[in-house]
């Protein structure tokens, strides 16, 4: 799996770093230098992320770490936005003070026009800075790697759908929601249905689709079965080549356009009840998401497409979605 734990934070948080509101904050209370230290901490975790989020499926000490990450995610998102809204308030008082005779302005206390950012905000802005450096020293011990980018596009379809029993622990009852939704059969305009699993990188969805794709009752209930890890290279052509050798296609056989391949997918999968789980989508393209499931159309009533993503948009344009959170698999 290659998960990217702050995959849905961290364009927020970079925002919100160069937004005109926190750089007012920054800039009166001189503390630019920290929030940098976060902006270069974060790059330089984001580039094990891949490593971590595929070895966290059965390393348990792994796991945690991206659920810290996970947090101190959040936390920063909490108090970057408490800083735009010191901003706010400070830019307030300061054009309401200007209506206030000098007079009046005496009999208010000075802790409520002049607080100290440092001293309400310090002590969390070296907490943060404190638990990133703890992240970043706990890189080496639990082994992680920068993945090879060139290598990682070309071997990621083949990702396997194994999982260990020990990372079921804490998702059985996401588990059986997502079961009834494969196992069911709903009302559908055509012969397969997506069964999308939404949530920010790192919380499970990847696992939760390896505990479905092994399930003996899925197993029984489908004939022909695939998976392909897709992520953000969403290339119809590869995609649909795995499809088919997964399926039992000649992996030998060459096809010179997608057309032909589409058409030979498409005889092994007619009259046949198919399962095929697309882990980590990004692509929003529309387009993209017509071609590949064109051969699918003539596959036998009850068929389901998985599909793994962190963006909501994806699932809409599909189903409505069942969002996996972060609450509900962490163990």
């Amino acid at each position: 799996m290659a998960e990217l734990v702050l995959s849905a934070l961290l364009p927020i948080v970079f925002e919100k770093l160069t937004s005109i509101a926190v750089n007012k904050i920054i800039r009166s209370k001189e503390i630019h230098s920290e929030l940098k230290k976060w902006e270069r901490s974060l790059n330089q975790i984001r580039a094990f992320l891949d490593d971590a989020s595929e070895k966290e499926v059965t390393k348990v000490a792994v796991k945690e770490w991206l659920n810290g990450l996970q947090h101190l995610a959040y936390d920063i998102d909490d108090i970057l936005d408490a800083l735009a809204t010191d901003a706010m308030h400070h830019e307030f008082t300061n054009e309401s003070d200007q209506g206030i005779s000098s007079k009046v302005r005496r009999l208010i206390p000075s802790c409520c026009t002049n607080f100290s950012l440092s001293t309400r905000m310090g002590g969390k802005l070296n907490s943060i800075t404190t638990r990133l450096q703890q992240l970043i020293d706990e890189i080496n011990d639990l082994g992680l790697i920068v993945k090879d980018g060139g290598q990682k596009s070309k071997n990621r379809n083949y990702q396997t759908s194994l999982v260990d029993a020990p990372s079921i622990v804490g998702r059985e009852g996401d588990k059986m929601e997502l079961l009834r939704m494969l196992l069911g059969d709903e009302p559908c305009s055509q012969n397969f249905s997506i069964v999308p699993i939404v949530g920010m990188g790192g919380i499970g969805k990847t696992t939760l689709a390896r505990l479905l794709y092994d399930d003996q009752q899925v197993k029984d209930r489908f004939e022909l079965k695939a998976w392909v890890c897709v992520s953000d290279d969403f290339d119809s052509f590869n995609i649909s080549k795995v499809i088919f050798q997964s399926i039992g296609g000649d992996e030998n056989k060459k096809f010179q356009d997608l057309n032909l391949l589409q058409e030979a997918l498409k005889n092994q999968l007619t009259g046949k009840r198919f399962l095929l789980v697309l882990d980590d989508i990004w692509s929003e393209n529309l387009e993209d998401w017509e071609t590949l499931v064109a051969p699918f159309f003539e596959v036998a009533h009850g068929s389901k497409i998985i599909i793994t993503t962190r963006k909501d948009r994806i699932a809409h344009k599909t189903r409505p979605q069942m969002s996996i959170r972060s609450t509900k698999v962490v163990t």
